[in-house]
């Protein structure tokens, strides 16, 4: 029991006098319920082709360990010069694919540190503000995520040297079309587009005129389900 008593009144009440219990636990539940609120919307209306629903789940304990570092300067001086210390020998070597990624990590930091710095006023006003206007902007852009709903990746190998009569083809069949990737291996084309296409008539449309101007023409549909 003395051992008890001594770890509480070392340990638990200096943990009360330096961060009241009722305001850790405020700033812990609101920030991981933006962190969850990113994640859906990112999930929703984000623009990278890379499967966003297992990046998104970054969001959640990258911003709670933010929360957690930050408290942990705010404490102690020590404890403080002793992370930055640890940090710094630390190398993240994660390869990041698309500048909008790390622009959502940004914002999951941010909720973190504003959780850790006891402003959660702020975090909720910040976020809800950036939220509005990253939809607002992506509404009137009008790139929306319901464009990426049933995505499929078009490979497309031919003897036609002309990308413009291939995307034509494409575009006049297809109610979305986006060239990805173009190879010129010397003789003709291989290209990749992220289309979609409301019915197989459509797709049917796609390969009767590509293998009307060139018979050799190969066409290969991949379904991309982690893109919606």
């Amino acid at each position: 029991m003395d051992l008890l008593q001594e770890l509480q009144e070392k340990y638990i009440q200096e943990f009360a006098n330096n961060v009241p219990f009722g305001e850790f636990l405020l700033n812990i539940l609101i920030t991981a319920a933006l962190a969850s609120l990113l994640r859906l919307f990112y999930v929703r209306f984000g623009q990278t082709l890379s499967n966003r629903r297992k990046f998104a789940a970054n969001f959640l304990p990258l911003a709670l360990g933010t929360l957690l570092i930050i408290m942990i300067v705010k404490s102690s001086i020590a404890l403080s010069l002793g992370l930055v210390g640890a940090l710094s020998i630390v190398r993240f070597r994660a390869a990041i694919k698309d500048p909008e990624e790390l622009t959502y990590l940004f914002i999951a930091i941010g909720i973190g540190l504003a959780g850790g710095a006891n402003q959660p006023v702020l975090a909720v006003v910040t976020f809800s503000i950036i939220l509005a206007l990253l939809f607002l902007s992506l509404k009137i852009a009008g790139k929306g995520a319901a464009r990426r709903e049933g995505a499929y990746f078009i490979h497309i190998r031919t003897e036609l040297d002309s990308v413009q009569t291939v995307s034509k083809i494409l575009t006049d069949a297809l109610p979305y079309v986006d060239l990805k990737r173009m190879h010129a291996p010397g003789k003709g084309l291989e290209l990749s587009f992220l289309c979609k296409f409301d019915s197989l008539e459509q797709l049917e449309k796609v390969k009767t005129e590509l293998q009307a101007l060139s018979p050799g023409s190969a066409l290969s549909v991949v379904e991309q389900p982690d893109l919606a």
